[in-house]
């Protein structure tokens, strides 16, 4: 029997870098894989690990993800685990929002003791990977370590926007940077090449990052939430690493943060390719989302090519290619290529008398685009940025590194060209 762990799942913070999927949504709200929530992930990892007492942490455009929790997370009366929602609130001991990771945990400080665990694994609401936190809580219990860190390896290109650690030969971190991004700031952390062979560590991945998950002992984690330090990664960890034993637990598999457009799109693209690094289908640890109780897609006429078609799509006519087409989507004469189609939230969804149908019109063209739910797109538009466009934005659409965006509700008329 492994000791009992409290979960609590960091809500996330504005998410602008997001924008504009976080206009009217929190960051764990945002749908990914057709017809999941990111939030989805943290919790299925929770649940397939055994550890089912979980507190989300919300501020931010939280209705939505509230909303969604509510709907999909439901523990029988036989078993102690449950996911309360904790928004941020006015108290006798605090009055304004969440400052920072370390401040929105300081601030529900009260119901994590409620728990009543040994052990407390704080989780950011917005990253997609597949993990057993046993493996981590192992690792913590073998080192006597008061805080165990999820890390792993990363390039030089991308150290710049984690925290990097350095660690001994037993795995015990003895340093930790948070995003250096100069080579001053990078000096000493890059691992040897035959260490990593040791350990089986990939080569040409030479830092450590650290991932954004925590595990404390509970009473450590109380002490280091005593002061009025703001984020986890900025002032916990650096103060805590000089002060007690903090151990690395490396992880191997797929793992992305989901922080910007680009990596929220290239996430979309690894599901669609020859090969893909991560799966929600995959039998032994199914990602958990609500039953929805949708129709099968139904096709017409229609060519698909490496595509994740998700279910009460209707598809008329069309040509899908290395896309992901969530619930509801309705495509009709269209052409759509490494493009993710959020679907719809019903298949009729009022509008004015001058707005095309919810979906995407006969004769549009549609390619490397992210299309929000309830989208109306209509006949004979294109969304190719063909001027290649970094950055830009107009009515009813964004470009975010180079990727066309059309925010949820938006309403494209026909012949339109971005």
């Amino acid at each position: 029997m492994l000791p009992s762990v409290g979960v609590v799942i960091l809500g996330g913070g504005r998410g602008t870098r997001l924008s504009p999927l976080t206009a009217n949504r929190a960051k764990p709200a945002v749908p990914i894989g057709g017809k999941y929530r990111l939030v989805d992930i943290p919790i299925s990892n929770a649940i397939h690990s055994d550890m089912r007492r979980m507190l989300l942490l919300t501020q931010f455009n939280s209705h939505s993800l509230h909303k969604h929790i509510l709907n999909t997370y439901r523990f029988d009366d036989f078993s102690d685990g449950y996911l309360q929602l904790l928004a941020a609130q006015q108290t006798p001991a605090s009055d304004g929002w969440f400052q920072g990771t370390a401040d929105a945990v300081r601030q529900n400080i009260t119901y994590i003791q409620e728990m009543g665990t040994e052990y407390v694994l704080v989780l950011a609401g917005d990253h997609m990977y597949r993990m057993d936190y046993r493996n981590m809580l192992r690792d913590h219990i073998e080192a006597h370590a008061d805080i165990t860190i999820a890390v792993q390896t990363v390039s030089e290109a991308d150290i710049a926007g984690f925290g990097a650690l350095r660690v001994d030969e037993s795995g015990r971190i003895v340093e930790f940077r948070e995003k250096p991004k100069t080579p001053e700031a990078l000096s000493g952390l890059a691992l040897e090449a035959e260490w990593m062979a040791t350990r089986g560590l990939p080569v040409g991945r030479p830092y450590l990052a650290s991932m954004g998950i925590y595990l404390f002992r509970t009473q450590v984690l109380l002490s280091a939430l005593a002061g009025d330090e703001v984020d986890f990664g900025r002032d916990i960890i650096p103060t805590e690493v000089k002060n007690r034993c903090v151990q690395a637990s490396f992880y191997t598999g797929y793992w992305r943060d989901i922080g910007t457009t680009r990596a929220f799109y290239d996430a979309h693209m690894d599901l669609v390719s020859p090969n893909p690094p991560f799966r929600f289908d995959a039998r032994d640890w199914p990602i958990f989302t609500r039953s929805r109780y949708l129709p099968p897609a139904r096709i017409s006429e229609s060519s698909f090519n490496r595509t994740c078609l998700s279910d009460g799509t209707i598809i008329m006519n069309s040509v899908i290619e290395d896309s992901v087409i969530g619930i509801r989507a309705t495509i009709r004469g269209a052409t759509v290529r490494r493009t993710l189609h959020m679907g719809a939230d019903a298949h009729e969804v009022p509008a004015g008398p001058d707005a095309p149908p919810v979906g995407v019109g006969e004769g549009t063209v549609i390619d490397k685009a992210i299309i929000d739910k309830n989208v109306r797109i209509g006949r004979n538009v294109r969304i190719t940025n063909d001027a290649h466009v970094v950055e830009g934005e107009g009515k009813g659409w964004a470009i975010r590194d180079g990727i066309v965006v059309i925010p949820k509700n938006a309403v494209v008329h026909d012949g339109t060209i971005i």
